[in-house]
């Protein structure tokens, strides 16, 4: 007697490519450079050693007293390198945050009030669009001078006005839903309605929106550290460190090539990673 084999077409677990796994073991080097900075940097960031000014790095003529070589006033590349990537995430994560926080509750404002206050939000939104960030950013560091707080707060101003829209679009959607509705019937405040219920909902678009604001923000902040107008020395920053290597771009290009790297390589590594959340948190394509 023959038994009859009933076969299920089940979806194939989901495997993580090699790109995607390539991007999140940058962005947790990245991470662990970033929290054990004083502890595995060689040098203090301010030790001057001109006798061992311009040496280059391991491979190209160095030693290993000094693995990615040195700047012009003999200072660690490496030691410069890890407080950097530690300022410039700071920086980038903290300006990521204010932008998501920022323009999700004026989204949600927009949404709930709609009407007047809802048209006034959006003509905001548009004037902020409308602006150039950079010639702002100049504007303001001009007038109220810099420090690092005002600087971060400053950053998080970047990309608000497209959180704001992609929330207000969100909780508009999530208000229609029944589940939203019953809530709201059974006497729930309006604050809860949309801390408690509308905001876990989009909190899964709001993440991937927020993968792509936060490598704009590093690549913003290195050009005004590039400018001089960033983050202000004692303190260093990837943006400092390529304006400093500019002007030894052909003696000493290792001063210029490690910063440059890692901005590029973080940037894409985030967006890489943003690109595989929204994959996975799609449910369409589940």
């Amino acid at each position: 007697m023959k038994t009859a084999t009933v076969e299920t077409n089940r979806p194939s677990p989901r495997t993580v490519d090699l790109p995607t796994l390539l991007a999140v073991g940058w962005v947790l080097l990245m991470l662990f450079t970033a929290l054990a900075a004083p502890l595995i940097a060689p040098y203090e960031i301010t030790s001057i050693d001109l006798r061992h000014r311009l040496a280059p790095p391991v491979g190209f003529g160095g030693t290993m007293l000094h693995a990615l070589g040195t700047d012009d006033l003999g200072r660690d590349v490496a030691s410069r390198l890890f407080y950097s990537i530690r300022t410039s995430l700071l920086v980038a994560f903290g300006a990521t945050a204010i932008s998501v926080l920022v323009g999700t509750g004026i989204g949600f404002i927009a949404a709930y009030f709609r009407g007047l206050v809802e048209h006034a939000l959006l003509l905001m939104i548009d004037v902020q669009a409308s602006l150039p960030f950079l010639i702002v950013a100049l504007a303001m560091l001009a007038c109220f001078g810099n420090s690092l707080t005002l600087f971060v707060a400053l950053m998080g101003l970047y990309g608000w006005e497209r959180n704001a829209r992609l929330a207000r679009g969100l909780a508009i959607t999530a208000s229609a839903q029944g589940y939203a509705s019953a809530t709201r019937q059974l006497g729930a405040h309006p604050l809860r309605v949309y801390l408690r219920h509308i905001l876990p909902n989009s909190a899964a678009t709001l993440l991937v929106a927020a993968t792509v604001t936060f490598p704009e923000i590093v690549l913003v902040e290195s050009g005004l550290s590039f400018l001089g107008l960033g983050v202000q020395p004692p303190m260093t920053s990837l943006g400092v460190m390529v304006a400093a290597g500019r002007e030894y771009i052909t003696r000493a290009s290792w001063m210029l090539l490690a910063p440059s790297l890692v901005i590029v390589m973080t940037a894409v590594a985030v967006s890489v990673l943003g690109d595989w959340l929204r994959d996975k948190l799609d449910p369409t394509l589940k």
